[in-house]
């Protein structure tokens, strides 16, 4: 085997061009493929660049041409040559043009037969490829989706230290607190019986640093929760993590909006109007079923309560509520075609009981409902919803924020199957206006709806006690296409105020002082006005990539199960670590 000794690397693979010809390059990387055509050998060489052709002929040095002859796929070479140009060109790769004629070859190390191809858009099931994870991140397009996160993220550190932020880290061991997620716990060997616990996001530390004088704090923050997983959540991830001190709502978007603009440029060339369009909370609801609503494409929602109820359709007549939308284009469907739909929205994960449809034609109108109904009757329901010739309007019903939420999943799902959700078109905007709480009907209590220290609305302060499901957050969330990307609040600075919505939540005054007391405390020594906001800094990357999963976006990461099947993590430990710990396993229940 040879090594690296006296050799040193000129060029990338995939950075040479035409112009290059006649240059002497020395190059790294994986052999891709081998073709030996008996005196001509070619070999196609790989490094994150990009793909360059090496060439080898009967003028060739023999001891060069031999080891040539020997290489594999994934072998590890260097190569030293001249650059030329190719006779038979190719515009599948940005180096078609050209070939480098090797003079000297060195073989770095020999490599199996991968499990599976190392080529871009691999056919390889997703477990092969994470247990394999390091030989599917050399494949092109993953090269490429972790370039993306790199830029990324030096654009948010270029830009925010232009804005007169400070970089500065928060710790990893910290403290449990209640609300939100579970905690992932670390036991401490030092004071046995005592726990630390992985930060869900670095809130509170960051708004201290604000008490502290920092005035503009930033962190590419590693944050974790023990939650169940989907294709945009892992249990370890990442927050472009941001804190102002003396703002308003609208000074922390007007921030925010300026280095969305630069990355949807540097990125994707892209340029997006600013200020992005707002839109309160309950308006989006209403109009579209959901806080993050996709913006793409239009089929808003209509209220039709009062229309449909009176005649005699008992599933309306007994419903909360009754709300549909107009789907273009859509008359056309085939009774199998709203039979696939029907069941869908009957799926456990939409909830659905059924599913009332009307076809619009020019001339006439049908609905599944028509029993109960005049044919003027539904003709009004249809333009309720503004419906059109050859449209279909779909009809859902029941308790009002449950039959919005699963009239949104149809209003998706449509739009899908109609070619709507154009991942290259983007809709950015801002949902404010928030409700402060949530009301859990399990626990009978209600729950803050981003976090215990949002600022409410100062006009909506009055209600607190008398009526706190009123009460509105100065809080925001930054929406794409569907997909919320960050969310942040005005936060409060007023030890009374934050005692309040301590109570409002439940907290007696001991366990809030117990729980958060070196926050209140700090509010005793002079606050200032502050706020901030966290993107989601994978599903950041996985937007402007073009992927609905943030897992092509990190290097290493788990699977559904929140399992690393490379280092087969979590495992179990030794019983002298347990020892250590003063810790005892006791088997789950049956």
């Amino acid at each position: 085997m040879d090594n690296l000794q006296n050799f040193h690397r000129t060029n990338y693979c995939g950075d040479l061009r035409l112009g290059d010809t006649g240059k002497t390059v020395s190059l790294c990387g994986w052999v891709q493929r081998q073709r030996d055509l008996g005196g001509l050998i070619f070999v196609d060489l790989r490094d994150r660049t990009g793909l360059i052709q090496l060439s080898f002929d009967d003028g060739t040095d023999q001891a060069v041409f031999e080891k040539a002859s020997s290489l594999r796929s994934e072998y590890v070479i260097a190569a030293t040559g001249t650059v030329r140009e190719r006779e038979s060109k190719t515009d599948k790769i940005a180096t078609g043009a050209i070939e480098v004629y090797v003079t000297e070859l060195r073989l770095l190390a020999k490599a199996e037969t991968p499990p599976f191809e190392i080529v871009e858009h691999s056919k390889a099931n997703d477990m092969l490829r994470l247990k394999y994870r390091y030989l599917d991140l050399r494949r092109p397009d993953m090269q490429k989706m972790i370039a993306t996160r790199h830029k990324v993220t030096k654009i948010a550190r270029d830009y925010f230290d232009e804005q007169g932020f400070y970089e500065i880290e928060t710790p990893i061991l910290t403290k449990s607190t209640p609300e939100g997620a579970r905690d992932y716990l670390v036991p401490s060997r030092v004071h046995p019986g005592k726990f630390y616990a992985l930060p869900q996001s670095p809130q509170q530390y960051k708004q201290l640093l604000m008490l502290s004088g920092f005035d503009r704090y930033m962190q590419i923050a590693r944050c974790f929760r023990d939650e169940d997983l989907r294709a945009d959540r892992q249990p370890e991830f990442t927050q472009i993590d941001l804190e102002m001190s003396f703002v308003n709502e609208d000074d922390v978007m007007d921030i925010q909006e300026g280095f969305l603009k630069r990355v949807f440029k540097e990125i994707l060339d892209v340029d997006v109007q600013t200020p992005f369009q707002r839109m309160p909370w309950r308006e989006a609801m209403d109009r579209f079923g959901s806080d993050k609503p996709d913006l793409r494409f239009g089929m808003e929602f209509a209220d039709l309560t009062e229309a449909a109820k009176g005649h005699g359709f008992p599933v309306f007549d007994e419903a909360e509520y009754v709300v549909g939308f107009a789907a273009p284009g859509c008359a056309s469907y085939t009774r199998k075609q709203i039979d696939a739909l029907t069941e869908f929205v009957k799926r456990p994960q939409v909830g659905a009981k059924g599913l009332v449809w009307i076809r619009v034609e020019a001339d006439a109108v049908k609905s599944s409902a028509d029993k109960f109904y005049t044919p003027d009757e539904v003709r009004a329901l249809a333009d309720r919803c503004g419906a059109k010739a050859g449209d279909m309007v779909f009809i859902l019903c029941g308790r009002k924020f449950r039959a919005l939420t699963q009239l949104c999943a149809l209003r998706l799902e449509v739009a899908q199957r109609l070619g709507l959700r154009d991942p290259k078109k983007f809709a950015p905007l801002w949902v404010v206006d928030f409700p402060m709480f949530e009301w859990d009907d399990e626990t009978q209590r209600f729950y803050a709806m981003h976090h215990p220290f949002t600022s409410p609305k100062p006009e909506d302060v009055q209600y607190l006690r008398s009526d706190p499901g009123r009460v509105r957050a100065n809080a925001y969330d930054f929406v794409c296409n569907g997909t919320e990307l960050g969310g942040g609040s005005i936060r409060i600075h007023d030890q009374q105020l934050q005692a309040q919505i301590f109570e409002c939540l439940g907290f007696t005054p001991e366990a809030a002082e117990e729980q958060f007391g070196f926050l209140m405390n700090a509010f005793r020594y002079g606050a200032p006005p502050h706020g901030g906001l966290a993107f989601g800094f994978d599903r950041l990357c996985s937007l402007f990539g073009g992927s609905d999963s943030i897992r092509d976006y990190i290097a290493f990461p788990k699977n559904n199960a929140g399992r690393d099947v490379m280092l087969d993590a979590p495992g179990y430990i030794d019983q002298s670590q347990l020892d250590e710990l003063y810790l005892e396993l006791r088997k789950p229940e049956e």
